[in-house]
């Protein structure tokens, strides 16, 4: 990298390179291994893993440092600012069903390409990319394409690159490998306008791109089908995919020429107004250990999003709230990282961000985003908590946390229970529309699993409306005598309970009035804090219960 200018702001580059060393390390080291793999001094990787935690952007499990959801905050920033996901993301889909085939969206960056999208199949052979690793423009179908369009300096660069890293080490995302006579595979992309990868990333992988051009006939991103040697070679697949992959790239670039969206909402940094009474607090309870300079200039990426893909320094500060000095300096710091690319006066985010966190926390399933959450539950009420999700007409128990004590609640992962006869099932079958709630219950059989359990269906109809208004369940010695349980839903973004959180515990530990009034309101914390998580992280994916 170019030396620095005299404007950068050092204690932002440090931040920066601490994300990266943990994105490339899968998401988690330890203090001494962040000290080795970015040359910092150990006081400096304290200090930033400090600014970065009361961020929230990381959590410090002493010794270890790990990558939390909301670092994907400065992702979304990129990706909302893209417009693909939000676009294209449906199209993909669709077309994923159509051909029964994973299919992606890939953006260039450099003489590398970056996945944006996936559309992912299901089966045993599962194949799919991390969103934002950046993998060798040479070893991938969209490539070629890409490359198609390289400046003579591009092309220097990438045999630079290749000259010294013949291998791919550089590329933590993928496997080494050479991907030779990218040249000739170049040519034939420019001339046909697909381009295919015949296991160049990984033996058995199979795929065929198609550009989405702008108007000015320069490739925006590729689109790509992606398949398995169990099921295609390259030649076949391009045979059976490409005239229907062709048909939906018109369609995506049609929709690229409509009008931009509206400007969404900047990023869940503090408000502007309230951004400097923010740091200041940090930095009177963490002092030294609270680097503001780092927090701002991260801050500073959160200012872009949809509608907002290119903003003036000007809009930049008026986003954020920052001075219009302390904007410029994390601007041009964010430059010369490779963060954020300026045309006149504008500037805006590119693809580099994406290696902050995107990587490892764009697997990041609802049992991980749960976890720690239930751990801190615990530590507050001393009882048990799990994480549960409907699956059929049983529970199914994907993330738990149990206290240390001589007589607790033993239940292990996997464990599945009848949903209507628990307080996690009932929450979540009280989240159901009716229709599908009366179809649910005139199907399932109540027997009674104690002498407690409600098995009449117009009375656990009666039950699961009273859940539905109050938000909460209770189940009293109904699955299992002694044991009393209280639970609330976990809630997606368009606000349907995707699972639920609860705390179980025998009999004697607390009345049904203690339950509701000391356990009701931790619950709903808990909840709360795993649902924020869940937003910023599925904001341009879903995540898996497990």
């Amino acid at each position: 990298m170019s030396t620095a200018p005299a404007e950068a702001v050092g204690p932002l580059m440090r931040g920066v390179a601490v994300l990266r060393a943990l994105s490339d390390a899968d998401g988690r080291l330890s203090l001494g291994e962040l000290v080795r793999a970015t040359g910092l001094a150990r006081s400096t990787v304290d200090r930033v893993a400090a600014t970065l935690a009361r961020m929230g952007y990381v959590r410090l499990d002493a010794p270890a440092v790990t990558l939390a959801p909301r670092l994907m905050e400065l992702a979304n920033a990129y990706l909302g600012a893209l417009r693909l996901p939000a676009l294209l993301g449906p199209l993909a889909v669709q077309l994923a069903e159509e051909l029964d085939e994973s299919v992606s969206l890939a953006v260039p960056d450099g003489d590398g390409i970056r996945f944006v999208h996936q559309s992912t199949r299901r089966r045993a052979m599962s194949l799919t990319f991390r969103i934002g690793d950046l993998l060798p423009a040479e070893r991938t179908a969209p490539g070629p394409l890409f490359a198609a369009h390289w400046t003579p300096e591009q092309w220097a660069a990438w045999r630079e690159r290749r000259a010294a890293d013949p291998e791919g080490l550089g590329f933590p995302g993928v496997p080494p490998g050479t991907g030779g006579r990218f040249e000739e595979r170049v040519d034939r992309a420019r001339t046909a306008s697909w381009a295919v990868d015949d296991q160049l990333i990984e033996p058995g992988l199979v795929a065929v791109a198609v550009p989405l051009r702008d108007p000015a006939g320069l490739p925006l991103c590729a689109l790509s089908v992606v398949s398995h040697t169990s099921r295609h070679s390259a030649t076949s697949l391009r045979e059976a995919v490409l005239p229907r992959l062709r048909a939906a790239a018109t369609a995506m670039e049609s929709a690229l020429a409509g009008p931009p969206g509206a400007a969404g909402p900047a990023g869940s940094h503090p408000p502007e107004l309230a951004l400097a009474a923010w740091t200041s607090t940090s930095k009177q309870e963490l002092g030294a250990e609270f680097v503001e300079s780092l927090a701002r200039g991260l801050t500073v990426i959160t200012a872009f999003g949809p509608g907002r893909a290119e903003l003036t320094l000007s809009a930049v500060a008026e986003a954020t709230g920052l001075p219009r000095a302390t904007a410029r300096r994390a601007l041009i710091t964010l430059h010369h990282l490779g963060l954020v690319a300026a045309e006149g006066r504008a500037f805006r985010l590119t693809p580099r961000v994406l290696a902050l966190g995107c990587p490892p926390l764009s697997r990041t399933t609802l049992s991980d985003i749960a976890a720690p959450h239930l751990a801190a539950l615990v530590r507050t009420v001393h009882d048990s908590a799990s994480l549960a999700v409907l699956d059929g007409d049983a529970i199914h128990y994907t993330a738990r946390v149990a206290t240390t004590r001589i007589m607790s609640v033993n239940i292990t992962l996997g464990t599945r229970f009848p949903a209507y006869a628990t307080a996690m099932g009932r929450v979540l079958l009280a989240d159901l529309p009716a229709p599908q709630r009366a179809e649910r219950l005139g199907r399932t059989a109540l027997p009674a699993l104690t002498p407690r359990t409600v098995t009449s269906p117009a009375v656990l109809t009666d039950v699961l409306d009273e859940v539905a208004g109050q938000g909460y369940a209770v189940v009293d010695e109904e699955l299992e005598e002694g044991l009393r349980s209280i639970a609330v839903p976990v809630r997606d973004a368009a606000g349907r309970a995707v699972a639920a959180v609860n705390v179980a515990m025998h009999t004697t530990r607390r009345t049904l009035a203690q339950c509701r009034a000391e356990l009701l309101p931790e619950l709903r914390a808990t909840a709360a804090a795993i649902e924020a998580d869940l937003h910023v992280v599925n904001r341009f994916r879903r995540s898996s219960a497990v």
